[in-house]
């Protein structure tokens, strides 16, 4: 395991696609808290609290699992339901690298799963449970009423948003949520946590959605009944999914008996098995120790999976030749699945072979074109080959899908620089500031961009944002 080095902090990061995700220092307007002040204003200035209170301790750090096969995988368990819910396919599930059982939402575009929670869940069915009830609470507009006015996070400058919300949401600490809303009240104390009534409403309208996406809600009893009796713990024992979700009684025997009514009406979902299991085998690969893998690989039941999981075990023994090996049978097994040549080219670049990275990375890129992440590590691959011309072209289009990856952003910085196009590559370094949190130097390399750049363009227009951004913040 590598690690990387933040304002005096240790932070582990695993050996695939974890990127580490800072807080990003928000922009506030310098008003005075009347006794009037709306909800979202209050927030805001909390907001700022809980940044600097969080930014303050060198031990904490949250970052996210950025693996294009978790990511899909987990998109795939939960498209029935996102579909059922009215959502489509506007919702993305990302996995917040902590082994503590958490789920919660921030906005109406992300549904956040701590590591902990999917290791823990035992089927698919039971993590759909988790996802239609997050789900539920972005359509029954809990959140929407708690961030209006805020605005949506579509420049680097201001993601800080939700991922310091997230923040406060993964620590599950009740003292930060205090900090962050100025401790006015015990409401605004647990801002960040659903009320009973949003509890009983998304547990109505999540069994809704599973039953009408086919999938029994008994699963739903059953996530229930992992946290039943846990609200009679000390706080500091409780998991922050029991903090944020209070439970009752009532609501379990309100799910209960939801679920009776279907017992035994609704049938399993393989394809839904399938991608839950491979989700979970590739983050266990990866975050266990491979020997452990390799020991265990044998009760995963699906034959590519299998080889997928020692594939990536290998490749962290550093054994190139059973690696590829195992990648390579995985493939046959399944010639179009983009994220196993995903796994080939991180193995070959890993080790060192750029050169023969570039066909796996293109490979994945064609099959998922529209796969950020995917073409992110194709355009990094043609990068470290020296294709620059070509790399641009990919970064960029990487970029349009998600601009929320740091190495995409070094990436594209540098491959701006080598043709020449000096003023973008200004805007992506200050971007990758920004995205950091480092608004001091995202501002001097954005008022470089802003210099450079056509006045009125769309670039020009990102880099006067950091750069207000960045003025803004320094006042506070």
């Amino acid at each position: 395991m590598t690690s990387i080095t933040i304002k005096g902090s240790t932070i582990p990061r695993l050996e695939f696609r974890i990127f580490f995700v800072p807080i990003v220092a928000m922009t506030f307007h310098r008003e005075t808290i009347a006794p009037s002040m709306r909800l979202h204003q209050l927030f805001l200035v909390g907001l700022l609290a809980l940044v600097i209170w969080l930014m303050s301790k060198p031990a904490w750090a949250v970052s996210l699992i950025r693996d294009p096969d978790i990511e899909h995988a987990l998109q795939q368990v939960a498209q029935p339901v996102l579909s059922a819910a009215g959502l489509g396919g506007s919702v993305r599930i990302l996995v917040v690298n902590d082994n503590s059982l958490n789920a919660f939402v921030l906005d109406q575009q992300h549904i956040y799963i701590h590591l902990g929670m999917l290791m823990k869940m035992e089927n698919a069915g039971m993590l759909q449970a988790v996802i239609a009830h997050e789900a539920a609470h972005i359509r029954n507009g809990h959140i929407a009423r708690r961030i209006a006015n805020l605005g949506t996070a579509r420049s680097a400058a201001g993601l800080g948003t939700a991922l310091a919300l997230a923040v406060a949401a993964a620590t599950g600490n009740a003292a930060a949520a205090g900090i962050a809303l100025g401790a006015q009240s015990a409401a605004e104390r647990r801002f960040l946590a659903h009320t009973r009534a949003e509890e009983a409403s998304a547990d109505t309208s999540g069994a809704r959605f599973m039953t009408n996406a086919h999938i029994d809600p008994e699963h739903a009893v059953d996530v229930h009944k992992l946290f039943r009796g846990q609200e009679l713990l000390n706080v500091s024992r409780q998991d922050p999914y029991v903090r944020s979700h209070p439970l009752t009684r009532d609501r379990i025997r309100a799910m209960e008996a939801f679920a009776n009514a279907y017992k035994g009406k609704i049938a399993p979902q393989p394809e839904a098995d399938y991608w839950f299991i491979r989700a979970k085998a590739k983050a266990l690969a990866f975050t266990r120790a491979p020997n452990w893998t390799l020991r265990k690989v044998s009760s995963i039941p699906y034959e590519d999976v299998r080889l997928m999981a020692k594939a990536s075990a290998y490749l962290r023994l550093s054994d190139r030749e059973q690696a590829l090996s195992n990648i390579d049978a995985a493939i046959a097994l399944r010639p179009k699945d983009a994220f196993f040549y995903e796994l080939k080219g991180q193995i070959l670049s890993d080790t060192r072979q750029f050169q023969a990275a570039v066909p796996a990375y293109k490979k994945a890129a064609e099959l998922a074109p529209n796969n950020a992440l995917c073409l992110a590590s194709y355009g990094h691959a043609l990068l470290t080959a020296g294709q620059t011309k070509e790399a641009l072209a990919v970064l960029e289009a990487a970029r349009s899908r998600d601009f929320r990856n740091a190495r995409l952003l070094r990436d594209l910085g540098s491959a701006y620089a080598k043709e020449g196009q000096n003023g973008m590559a200004s805007l992506a370094v200050a971007e990758r500031y920004a995205l950091q949190g480092r608004l001091k130097d995202a501002e001097i390399h954005a008022k470089r961009a802003s210099a450079l750049l056509p006045t009125g363009s769309g670039a020009w227009r990102r880099a006067e944002d950091i750069v207000k951004a960045a003025k803004r913040a320094r006042t506070k």
